[in-house]
């Protein structure tokens, strides 16, 4: 894949002819004008039913997917009997023509006269997808047998703070590591605004590949890398595979916190007694802080079939994007002010939602430091028959407001836990970006 840096002074050469013209001036990429052959955002899920074989009719969607069952024919036993791709075969390159294109803003434009960054979401769940079946694809057969479904977002770090409504974007992706059954890719987002491309964001999913019925693992092609510099990119999928089994290991749900953490937890006590009883339940708030119990807030979605995705289940990129306003509600109100998205990172799909689920969302303020609030939503599915409660996903979110914002303090030892596990996400962040 093409370098940032190349694909920026590709574009700065073509726009110095138009310097002086309402193209530049506009955010209306010359790459973009009438005429031009390109893969629209809007066309990348129609791509992906294409592939699969599904419908866009609820109904004929339901029969076609049944009848995918056929296809378990063609999956490969092991690893070995398929082709080894490379990086080249999985590129892709897909543009959202928002200033182009006046008619597509609406579906973007927030109120406060910037992008979306849920629907911007949406787009990178749904490229991460095509970006995997590029790679796994097999010209000899009509529809694939794979159903490649995210596992997690790894990371979506933000380089610009500022996404402008009236310039056209660019997002372009590779697959950057290969398992046996499980694939990352990595994106990246461009904007055109004063003459050039500058960047937007970097992100990496992680996908896995399932048979044809979406029930147990399938095999998919090897990466076979070019050269030194998809050597490194390769290598570097091999390390973000041996951080997130660390993180697993590590994680508060399985092991205690370490010493210095527990030693925070306990200073974090001390500082609510109530230094006139001598009674570890008096409790009183710090000055400048707010109790863990009150920076919540929750939602719920009932999941209707216009939100499937291609395989008859709710679209993950639209439970992160309804994740990610809640996250920003509860962070505007926590601050008062409006908070911009710095950082996602270690979203989990644990389990699929259905159709017709009732999906219940919960937002909780779990860290803040200086101008940073860190939130976690965690979502779950009830099943409104038996009144089972599932977790289906948790998502991490990492804001700034122009503002020092309060402490948040836990009470209780389960928001000990999560306050210790907010500060590990933020810590995380500052590590990665610094």
């Amino acid at each position: 894949m093409l370098s940032p840096r190349v694909l920026r002074s590709a574009s700065s050469l073509i726009c110095r002819g138009f310097s002086m013209s309402q193209m530049c001036r506009q955010g209306k990429a010359p790459d973009m004008a009438e005429g031009n052959t390109f893969l629209l955002v809007s066309n990348v899920r129609n791509r992906l039913r294409e592939i699969v074989g599904a419908s866009t009719n609820w109904k004929d969607h339901q029969q076609a997917l049944a009848e995918r069952a056929s296809l378990s024919q063609y999956l490969a036993q092991s690893q070995d009997e398929l082709p080894a791709k490379t990086m080249k075969d999985s590129a892709i390159e897909a543009h959202l023509p928002l200033g182009t294109q006046p008619a597509l803003r609406e579906k973007y434009l927030n109120y406060h006269n910037s992008v979306r960054f849920g629907r911007i979401l949406e787009d990178l769940d749904s490229l991460a997808v095509l970006i995997c079946y590029s790679h796994t694809w097999n010209k000899e057969l009509k529809r694939s047998p794979l159903s490649i479904v995210t596992a997690l977002v790894d990371k979506i770090d933000m380089r610009k703070n500022i996404i402008y409504p009236d310039c056209d974007i660019k997002f372009t992706g590779h697959v950057t590591w290969v398992g046996k059954t499980s694939i990352e890719a990595k994106m990246h987002m461009f904007q055109y605004h004063d003459g050039a491309y500058t960047d937007v964001l970097d992100a990496t999913f992680v996908m896995v590949a399932r048979d044809p019925e979406n029930k147990r693992a399938a095999f998919i092609n090897p990466l076979k890398p070019e050269g030194p510099e998809e050597e490194a990119i390769f290598q570097q999928g091999e390390i973000n595979k041996k951080r997130r089994v660390e993180l697993s290991t590590a994680s508060l749900l399985k092991v205690a916190p370490t010493a210095e953490e527990r030693t925070l937890v306990h200073n974090l006590f001390l500082n609510t007694l109530d230094t006139r009883t001598v009674s570890f339940r008096s409790r009183i708030l710090p000055p400048n802080s707010v109790w863990m119990e009150d920076a919540k807030m929750k939602g719920l979605e009932i999941c209707h079939p216009q939100e499937r995705n291609i395989f008859n289940r709710i679209f993950g990129g639209f439970l992160m994007r309804k994740a990610y306003e809640l996250g920003w509600a509860n962070a505007c109100a926590f601050a008062g002010c409006r908070p911009t998205p710095v950082a996602v990172d270690d979203i989990l799909f644990q389990k699929p939602v259905e159709i017709g689920s009732l999906l219940l969302l919960s937002s909780q303020v779990c860290y803040t430091e200086g101008m940073h609030i860190q939130v976690r939503v965690h979502t779950e599915v009830l099943d409104p028959l038996t009144r089972q409660h599932n977790t289906t996903n948790v998502f991490h979110f990492t804001f700034h407001v122009e503002k020092e914002v309060p402490a948040v303090v836990p009470q209780s030892y389960g928001e000990s836990m999560l306050y210790l596990d907010g500060k590990r996400h933020f810590d995380e962040m500052i590590r990665t970006q610094g």
